[in-house]
């Protein structure tokens, strides 16, 4: 009894430290992750909820699922996996240029999301976000029209392709207002997205998984509804994020 009472101890440490690692927003579940927790000892009901109820990008290939089977996951887990949707393929954005993209439907190739320039309202007043120094006040962020042309429904899956020394979470994931002649979001004191301190009041948190080299898959919460959205680039006010200072990737959501 006493041996049964340490084993779930350590069982229930384990599953607190995988939720902990997704609470961070830095890793999300893979293939990997599910094979630790099946050597850990972990029972098939926990790792279900682990797989069902967090963030994942799991690759669903014949080899990977021999190599499941080896390891000795359940069919149980690998269909959750498989059920999260469409793993990203691997190289499948090799030369792609700095930038968000997009794929739809049953698409096998990445769409880049189209850019829009963002400006600043101070004082009465839009100065084109390109060109700004670091702004330090309250303000809006602004862009002009009222809906992105780029209309998309769920599920979602985007890659972020960042500059040097940038990753996907540096980029800033945001849901816009609709105003009569534009989309707004509003930032807060102290910059306008250029330290990890400066979070804007609008952003949306998401997750990302790193593929290669500046290449991430973005994975978005489950709660993520129908709306207006934009994806800031890196250094917005600054120059760290060359070839996409200035711009938002824009797009909304249908259902």
């Amino acid at each position: 009894m006493r041996g049964d009472m340490k084993r779930m101890v350590w069982v229930w440490m384990i599953v607190l430290a995988f939720g902990a690692v997704a609470v961070r927003g830095q890793v999300a579940l893979d293939n990997q992750s599910v094979v630790k927790m099946v050597k850990a000892g972990l029972g098939e009901e926990v790792i279900l909820s682990m797989v069902q109820g967090q963030p994942g990008v799991y690759e669903m290939t014949p080899d990977s699922l021999a190599e499941l089977k080896k390891d000795g996951v359940t069919d149980r887990v690998i269909a959750a996996m498989a059920a999260k949707g469409p793993a990203v393929t691997l190289n499948d954005y090799d030369g792609l240029d700095i930038g968000v993209y997009y794929k739809a439907g049953n698409a096998t190739e990445w769409t880049r999301v189209p850019s829009e320039r963002v400006y600043a309202k101070s004082g009465g007043a839009f100065k084109s976000l390109a060109t700004n120094n670091i702004i330090k006040q309250d303000m809006n962020g602004r862009l002009d029209g009222q809906q992105s042309q780029l209309a998309l429904s769920k599920p979602l899956q985007f890659l972020v392709i960042t500059p040097e020394g940038i990753d996907a979470t540096d980029f800033t994931l945001v849901e816009l207002t609709q105003k009569k002649d534009g989309r707004e979001f509003r930032t807060k004191t102290g910059g306008v997205f250029h330290t990890s301190e400066d979070v804007s009041r609008s952003a949306v948190p998401f997750e990302q998984k790193k593929l290669a080299k500046h290449t991430y898959a973005v994975i978005l919460p489950s709660g993520v509804g129908k709306g207006e959205y934009a994806f800031l680039a890196a250094g917005l006010s600054g120059a760290s994020a060359t070839g996409s200072r200035g711009k938002a990737y824009t797009f909304h959501v249908v259902e």
